[in-house]
């Protein structure tokens, strides 16, 4: 039996926060490049769009990709490519000058970007089980602080990203950028874990789209994988355009952007706290209790937003809101690593996670419209009201009870 050692899971964490808050630095870097070339706001919401349209199929591939490849060398390769997709911005600057790095090279080096991330977060979450047992962990307490480390990066991220344009200017910052993803390759490639290598080929199909067929099929024969996609889904969906439209068009419609930096730190802060109290949370009370009170208090909270009512208040709902969002992420970790055998893992995470990519877009393609068309109010409230009947609803869903019942293991074929 391997001896109880930390050193594998606090690896994951370092190389997640690392790669994390690189992409927290261009979620920031990317369009102040664009607005600093020409001020325009549409030039910089198609850069940001850049980085969001690949991740759907790039996540269903990525987790094919983990289980054909070997999870410590996807995490590796993927952190590579996303490193030299930064490093490439000042390149191009140095070699043919500043007004080479124009829109279209920046919205492809971004998109390029968001590409290969998937396949890096897929790897080290499908390799926590094993660094939970390493760890003498439950794989709850591993999700809940990965989950946490990851808020954390995307907190620190962007804060950094900032500082590094006011000192280093924005082309440079991506330097610093690259480098994060560097320390993160350099981690990984410490580390030694069961699993982490190179795969069993003797159990993976054929090719890349059976392979991702595969997933597919698992999850839906599932029923509490299947439950929690579409849960995810339509959560992330209702709670996504909160974050991303609706604050944003409030608080520039009344020009308070220090307010929104505020809304926008409560919400992260609040879903760190969440995530990381998951693990002791997690001991007192069922993970289907936690889930559905999360719901409810979504939809409560995100109702009274609706009213607009004054900053600090405001303030209180969205911490309040990202500590309750906070715990779902470790919850649906544990779920799909403990239904999924260990060949099928990478798959299974890829679909759960494309699932919740596809979500984000579908919530701000309806909601930013209806903001424009009905107003802020009618919009808080056409988003609050299904988060509440979506509590309803998951509390009569037999198949959540499956949440705290002891999992089936799929059989691992031998042939």
């Amino acid at each position: 039996m391997a001896n109880t050692t930390r050193g594998p899971a606090l690896i994951i964490m370092f190389a997640a926060l690392m790669a994390g808050a690189g992409n927290g630095i261009s979620i920031v870097a990317f369009p102040w490049l664009v607005l600093q070339r020409n001020s325009s706001a549409l030039d910089a919401s198609l850069v940001a769009l850049a980085g969001t349209l690949p991740l759907l199929a790039s996540t269903l591939i990525a987790g094919t990709a983990v289980d054909y490849i070997g999870r410590r060398r996807v995490s590796m390769i993927a952190d590579g490519l996303s490193g030299l997709s930064v490093i490439a911005v000042p390149v191009i600057a140095l070699t043919f000058g500043v007004d080479a790095v124009n829109v279209a090279v920046l919205a492809t080096l971004a998109a390029l970007g968001s590409l290969f991330d998937p396949a890096g977060m897929t790897a080290r979450e499908s390799m926590l089980p094993e660094a939970a047992t390493r760890a003498n962990w439950t794989l709850d307490r591993a999700n809940s602080v990965y989950e946490a480390v990851f808020n954390l990066a995307y907190i620190v991220g962007p804060g950094i990203g900032g500082l590094l344009i006011a000192t280093l200017g924005g082309i440079n910052t991506m330097w610093v950028t690259g480098a994060t993803f560097v320390l993160s390759i350099l981690a990984i490639s410490a580390l030694r874990l069961e699993g982490a290598g190179r795969p069993d080929r003797t159990r993976l199909p054929g090719g890349v789209w059976s392979g991702i067929a595969e997933g597919i099929g698992f999850v839906w024969h599932n029923k509490v994988l299947r439950t929690l996609a579409f849960v995810d889904l339509t959560v992330t969906a209702l709670y996504m355009p909160m974050e991303s439209v609706l604050f944003p068009k409030y608080f520039t419609d009344r020009n308070e952007p220090a307010h929104l930096g505020w809304v926008l730190m409560a919400l992260s802060i609040g879903g760190l706290v969440g995530a990381l109290g998951y693990a002791v949370l997690s001991e007192y009370m069922k993970k289907r209790t936690i889930m559905l009170v999360a719901v409810w208090t979504l939809g409560i909270a995100m109702t009274a937003i609706a009213f607009l009512p004054p900053l600090p208040l405001i303030l209180a709902l969205c911490a309040v809101v990202g500590l309750v969002y906070g715990p779902m992420g470790p919850i649906y970790n544990s779920v799909m690593q403990t239904r999924a055998p260990q060949h099928l893992r990478g798959r299974v995470v890829g679909v759960m996670g494309s699932l919740a990519y596809a979500a984000g877009p579908l919530g701000l393609i309806l909601a930013g419209p209806l903001a424009d068309a009905a107003g802020l109010h009618t919009t808080f409230l056409a988003l609050s009201l299904p988060m509440l009947a979506v509590g309803v609803i998951a509390f009569a869903l037999p198949s959540l009870r499956e949440l705290d019942r002891a999992p089936v293991r799929a059989a691992d074929p031998a042939c």
